[in-house]
């Protein structure tokens, strides 16, 4: 790799192939454990923590490292039922016409429907955008890369700080979504990406029994 002037050295741990195994297999123990929750407890969220997985969700990769993202914590009671009006307009054209049989038919064995109790439930609405440009001071647009790559991963971490904080969330799709733009006045270079309610998990929810595919299914070897 060529020598750049703004390199700065990399500072980083590393253990012992003892250790590694048992990080990996903790870690590795820990996210099986996340569910997708609908059903939450009122209770608040510690601004700190929200900020810290937010904080967590944005030292993620991303494309030139443009950052291409924005987080919304919506907590306001008012603007999340105003969310929850708007996302099940869309839910119910979404299962009444929109989504092909088989996509029901899926959907089946979660019971889910366009009804959308957890988006007032939730003591935390994590709103996010992703930026497809950025504007300089004079109007500019300037492009991001591989927006879509870099904001899924930065999701993914986020989903992984919430668990590690013990928490639950559901990653909420109510397409299409421009309403979350407009409800929450975001800039016009911001599109919604995905909206995720996180808080603690209200006492006696049951989740579907779900199983994940076997290491040998998803892992290719050459």
């Amino acid at each position: 790799m060529r020598d750049v002037a703004n390199h700065i050295p990399l500072i980083t741990t590393q253990y012992s192939e003892e250790e590694m195994m048992s990080r990996t297999k903790a870690f590795f123990e820990e996210m099986s454990k996340r569910r997708t929750v609908r059903e939450f407890d009122t209770r608040p969220i510690p601004k700190a923590v929200l900020d810290n997985l937010i904080r967590t969700a944005g030292s993620a990769p991303s494309g030139a490292n443009k950052q291409p993202w924005s987080f919304c914590l919506v907590q306001d009671k008012g603007i999340k039922h105003k969310i929850r009006e708007a996302a099940e307009k869309e839910e119910y054209e979404n299962y009444n016409g929109r989504m092909a049989d088989r996509w029901l038919d899926d959907l089946k064995d979660f019971g889910t429907d366009h009804v959308k109790e957890f988006l007032d439930e939730a003591p935390c609405l994590i709103v996010v955008f992703k930026r497809v440009y950025e504007m300089d001071e004079h109007g500019g647009r300037h492009n991001n890369y591989y927006v879509n790559e870099s904001v899924g991963i930065a999701v993914g971490m986020l989903l992984a700080g919430v668990q590690h904080a013990g928490l639950v969330a559901v990653t909420h799709t109510p397409s299409p979504m421009n309403f979350l733009a407009e409800l929450l006045e975001r800039p016009e270079n911001e599109r919604a990406y995905l909206l995720i309610p996180v808080g603690f998990p209200k006492e006696g929810t049951r989740v579907p029994d779900i199983k994940r595919k076997e290491l040998e299914e998803i892992r290719g070897e050459y």
